[in-house]
């Protein structure tokens, strides 16, 4: 009774709490929230400044008394308090301000989360406990390839088998999915953010370049690609620290070097791919060879990653619709059918 009371002032919602970026989708709104998961505090009081990217943009720029920090790290919750906080700012920011002043406690929503296939049961609890702290009346969690599954319409509750590869920025979610349940599955912490850190490494190397995380991904996005696709290759500038002089320092960085630089971390992908085909049972070897993998998540907006896939695996590979909001989109379908909920979810707490 008191949960159906606090849903008439409440919108529920689903939440892709990703390790680089949240998204949350209301219900019979659509994804109201894209913003990165950063937050802002002052490091003795631990009060709150930013939350999203207004703390991004403090990253790396911080006097001594203030952190930005993320609080996801291969997505799982490292920091449960800026997690919590986090998930309350944008539930706060997804309901009118005259509905939250009808009562103190109000909002309380109804919350599904996606969560990594490979988590443990101790941070599974985390994540409920996070989401209940931060005002939620009732948390539900499902596995991201799930969600991603859904999100991209495929037919999740036919015998027919559906693969799904989520490269997300902390994990790559990798499942085979059947009859409303995941059939095999490989959660892998080799993602976005180790793209990053490739292209940090290489450029500290090869070019005696220091440069920090936010412009590593600035590059990843701007010229980023896994597979030579087009006879003109792109170039940007990057703007960093001179290694042997300390100074400020330019350089024009090509495509194939970004592509040399980030090759390991998507070869480590693909072989995961190939693991996850070798165990799928016989049964479903003929749906997968037919209609192929599915990749969602902002890695699968590298430029040619598809192409590689299919070339390295011999079977057709395609990109979802709106990659980035596929985990998030399938939570969100979840809110209107709570027979799948109940059927594909991994835990849930009232």
């Amino acid at each position: 009774m008191l949960n159906a009371f606090f849903g008439l002032f409440s919108h529920d919602i689903a939440i892709d709490l990703g390790t680089a970026n949240t998204l949350v989708y209301v219900k019979g709104k659509g994804i109201m929230v894209r913003e990165p998961s950063v937050v802002a505090r002052h490091k003795r009081s631990k009060h709150i400044l930013a939350v999203g990217a207004e703390a991004k943009r403090m990253l790396g720029k911080t006097p001594q008394t203030i952190e930005a920090i993320r609080p996801l790290k291969d997505g799982v919750i490292s920091d449960f308090d800026a997690t919590s906080a986090m998930i309350h700012h944008y539930i706060l920011m997804v309901h009118e301000p005259r509905k939250r002043s009808i009562l103190p406690k109000i909002p309380r929503p109804r919350v599904i989360i996606g969560i990594p296939s490979g988590v443990t049961e101790v941070e599974r609890r985390a994540v409920e406990e996070a989401a209940m702290l931060a005002g939620a009346r009732e948390a539900h969690l499902i596995e991201e390839p799930m969600a991603a599954a859904i999100g991209t319409g495929l037919p999740v509750e036919e015998s027919s088998g559906n693969f799904i590869c989520d490269i997300g920025g902390g994990t790559t979610e990798i499942a085979i999915v059947s009859l409303g349940g995941v059939v095999v599955n490989k959660s892998l912490r080799v993602a976005g953010d180790e793209m990053d850190e490739a292209i940090i490494s290489f450029l500290r190397l090869k070019h005696s370049l220091l440069i920090g995380e936010k412009t590593a991904e600035e590059v990843k996005i701007a010229i980023g690609s896994a597979f030579p696709t087009e006879k003109t290759e792109r170039q940007t500038v990057v703007r960093g620290r001179s290694v042997e002089s300390g100074l400020p320092r330019s350089l024009r960085l090509s495509e194939s070097e970004v592509r040399e630089a980030i090759a390991p971390v998507i070869q480590e992908i693909v072989d995961a791919l190939a693991d996850t085909i070798e165990e799928a049972p016989p049964e479903l070897m003929g749906d997968i060879i037919e209609y192929g993998i599915v990749l969602a998540g902002g890695g699968a907006l590298i430029r040619g990653i598809d192409q590689l896939i299919a070339t390295e695996l011999k079977m057709p590979v395609w990109v979802a619709d709106d990659p980035l909001t596929a985990v998030v989109r399938g939570a969100g379908k979840l809110l209107d059918d709570p027979a799948l909920l109940k059927k594909v979810k991994v835990s849930g707490r009232r």
